[in-house]
């Protein structure tokens, strides 16, 4: 089966949807498993093909990310009540269903694990899944409550006064940082804690804030009684800081919440395009920076239809979210390798891969041959879901 073409739906749009079916099609399945043959379980692999990777790494975090896209898709379909992969497939619901309790499996019985972040990212798709159920009316919510309140229970005992404040990172408890402590504030906004929620964000504000750019640090230590500060800017660290903004309201986190659209658009994007787009957000690479801009984009998208920022703000977080896109796309090229295919399953479409930079092709950094991390197709996947709901 071919990509769709560009121009689908109405004349002279671009059908996003139909791309981002394409793309979840593409990662579930050929990244789509059971773990150790177990029925009814769906895990994703880190890397295909993986035969050349024995002993590969648990990504937990990796994992959550998928459950969101995966969430994503699945309020398309129930939007437009037709299954991304054909109605003898499990949807998109099932299978975030089973991934959530995959990930359980595979982390040794439990949800916790050592890294806050992590807990983080897992807490916020799962409450997004558990909506989806409510909405379809199949019990969820109150499987996924034990979950919740386990890790709840982990993010008020590592948001502690140290440092003033903030979200410890690991249980090691030597380092608080944006990835940790945004999610965190972000996921006691969506349960009901905003006071909470907020007192991460003023942290935030006052401590990892960088006024000359208007983006926020990665993180800080103590060393030697001082606060020493990572100077590192990373895209998805703006992403939960952003969408708790959106979250809490308030006339002075919106005002934030549309300059730090402004700063993304300034300072996070690629210069020098030869394309048609103009704000195309730079990638972060392989890895765990794979899944970088595509979280950013997911809450450019958020911030994109929230009718209280301002029209400019409005429509920088639109275009970031569509010319990124639009460069994916761009870029995509297809396998049919015989290796990549999942045994057992009747996989006669091409396998779709995406960059890894979304400037450039994705045949020059995924030359043919090699092989492609899951976190770069879930950052497009994530990309191309964004920009069907801003479209």
């Amino acid at each position: 089966m071919s990509a769709p073409d560009a121009q689908q739906g109405t004349p002279g749009t671009t059908d996003w949807a139909a791309r981002a079916d394409h793309v979840a099609r593409s990662v579930t399945r050929h990244f789509g498993r059971r773990f150790l043959f177990l029925p009814g379980t769906h895990l994703a692999a880190p890397i295909r093909p993986s035969s050349r990777f024995p002993g590969q790494p648990w990504n937990y975090w990796w994992q959550a990310h998928y459950l969101d896209c995966l969430v994503d898709t699945g309020l398309r379909e129930l939007a437009s009540g037709a299954r991304f992969d054909g109605g003898d497939r499990p949807s998109a619901g099932e299978l975030a269903s089973r991934l959530v309790t995959t990930i359980r499996l595979r982390n040794f019985l439990r949800y916790v694990n050592s890294y806050y972040d992590d807990m983080a990212w897992l807490a916020l798709a799962t409450l997004r899944l558990d909506a989806l159920a409510e909405r379809v009316h199949k019990p969820g919510r109150r499987r996924n409550a034990r979950l919740q309140k386990s890790l709840s229970t982990q993010f008020e005992s590592a948001s502690t006064d140290d440092m003033g404040g903030g979200t410890f990172w690991s249980t090691k408890r030597d380092f608080k940082n944006t990835p940790a402590t945004a999610p965190v504030a972000l996921h006691f906004a969506r349960t009901g804690h905003p006071v909470r929620a907020q007192g991460l964000l003023d942290w935030l504000n006052a401590t990892l804030f960088e006024p000359s750019r208007g983006l926020y640090l990665d993180g800080a230590w103590i060393k030697e009684g001082k606060l020493v500060l990572a100077q590192e800017v990373y895209t998805y660290n703006q992403g939960p800081v952003l969408g708790t903004l959106l979250e809490l309201g308030g006339d002075a986190n919106l005002a934030r919440a549309a300059a730090l659209v402004g700063s993304i658009a300034e300072h996070l994007t690629v210069s020098g395009l030869d394309g048609p787009w103009k704000l195309v957000l730079r990638g972060e690479g392989t890895g765990d920076g794979g899944l970088f801009t595509g979280i950013l984009v997911r809450y450019l998208a958020l911030a994109a239809a929230d009718a209280r920022l301002p029209r400019v703000s409005r429509a920088t977080a639109s275009q970031l979210v569509l010319d990124t896109a639009e460069a994916l796309w761009a870029g995509r090229t297809m396998r049919t390798d015989a290796a990549n295919r999942i045994s057992g399953k009747d996989d006669d479409d091409a396998w779709l891969v995406f960059s890894t930079q979304p400037q450039r092709p994705a045949a020059e950094t995924y030359a043919p041959g090699t092989a492609v991390e899951l976190s770069t197709q879930l950052q497009a996947w994530m990309v191309l879901e964004a920009a069907a709901r801003v479209q």
